[in-house]
């Protein structure tokens, strides 16, 4: 048991290493290709920091525990607004970023598609599909959005950028950038593989049951390469790539990877999930309306109320 609470530790500290240069390696990619980081937050940083949920749910189906993987998305979910953007706020705190608001409105229309789909019964194939399809249109119309932006700024960084990227490095040679990149993105899924799976041991030598284990534990394990990344971002004042993570994020959790989790093998749908933690998930994403259309800055005491929230929510499940 001692050597399982070592191989955490090393997890965490390798989940820090990455998230610190995965942020490097998206801010400078976005300054030399003249794209906002909140596009490659929404992208490289978002998906790079979901590839422990999409590898554990894959995992789960395969091995016929497909509830851990639904509970693990959900569960992630609701960290990474909750949690995820609650822990650096009460540190550091996050400047109100640029204009988020389509990005948040997606984020929500995703959310709903996935609960309906929920309700209609087990994730099928044909349910993946239609989640994948939906993250292939989200994609594209990033990517269209990447196009215009480059063509208006004639492939420099807008004004109003700036600040935002103030400690990129414009000459960064792109060797650099793509080290920092693969190394962040191949560090965070193995840091939270050796936090989460010597967690479980941990946590079943205590007797958790593996849908608590999913909600809780493995939700916040695999939520750790976010909290990486956004208390990195936070700490760099990077707010667009603190917000774009979490958005870029949730968006990949609930149309990436049950949609390709489905497709390996059908998701059946605890009730349970449906009448609670489905629309905690959901309350917790509305919660962001006001710093998104508002534009109002996250400080430490709506980082103190994220986090109790959330802590109030595990001991719910808990109890």
């Amino acid at each position: 048991m001692i050597l399982e609470f070592v191989y955490a530790g090393l997890g965490l500290i390798v989940l820090l290493l990455a998230g610190d240069t995965l942020v490097k390696g998206a801010v400078n990619l976005s300054l030399r290709l003249g794209i906002p980081a909140l596009i490659v937050s929404l992208t490289v940083v978002a998906f790079g920091t979901s590839a422990p949920e999409l590898l554990i749910s894959i995992k789960a189906v395969l091995d016929g525990v497909p509830g851990l993987a639904l509970g693990n998305v959900i569960g992630s979910n609701t960290a990474n607004v909750l949690l995820i953007l609650g822990i650096p706020a009460m540190i550091f705190g996050i400047a109100a970023g640029s204009d988020t608001s389509r990005s948040f409105l997606i984020m929500i229309a995703g959310t709903l598609l996935f609960i309906v789909l929920g309700f209609l019964g087990p994730y099928h194939w044909w349910s993946g599909l239609i989640l994948v399809g939906a993250l292939a249109l989200i994609l594209i119309d990033s990517a269209r959005a990447a196009q215009a932006h480059r063509r208006a700024a004639n492939g420099a960084p807008a004004p109003e950028e700036e600040e935002v990227l103030e400690e990129a490095d414009p000459d960064m040679p792109w060797w650099k950038i793509a080290l920092y990149l693969v190394l962040g993105l191949i560090g965070l899924p193995l840091g939270a593989d050796l936090l989460v799976d010597s967690s479980i041991v941990i946590a079943q030598a205590y007797g958790v049951s593996e849908t608590v284990i999913g909600l809780t534990l493995v939700a916040v394990g695999t939520s750790l390469p976010e909290l990486a990344t956004t208390v990195m971002a936070a700490l760099r004042k990077h707010s667009d790539v603190a917000m774009g993570n979490v958005i870029g994020s949730n968006m990949f959790n609930l149309l990436g990877i049950i949609g390709v989790a489905s497709l390996v093998g059908p998701i059946p749908v605890d009730p349970a999930l449906l009448r609670l933690d489905v629309w905690v998930m959901l309350a917790a994403s509305l919660v962001l309306a006001p710093f998104v259309f508002l534009r109002w800055s996250m400080g430490r005491l709506v980082g103190v109320i994220f986090t109790s929230l959330y802590v109030a929510y595990l001991v719910m499940l808990l109890a």
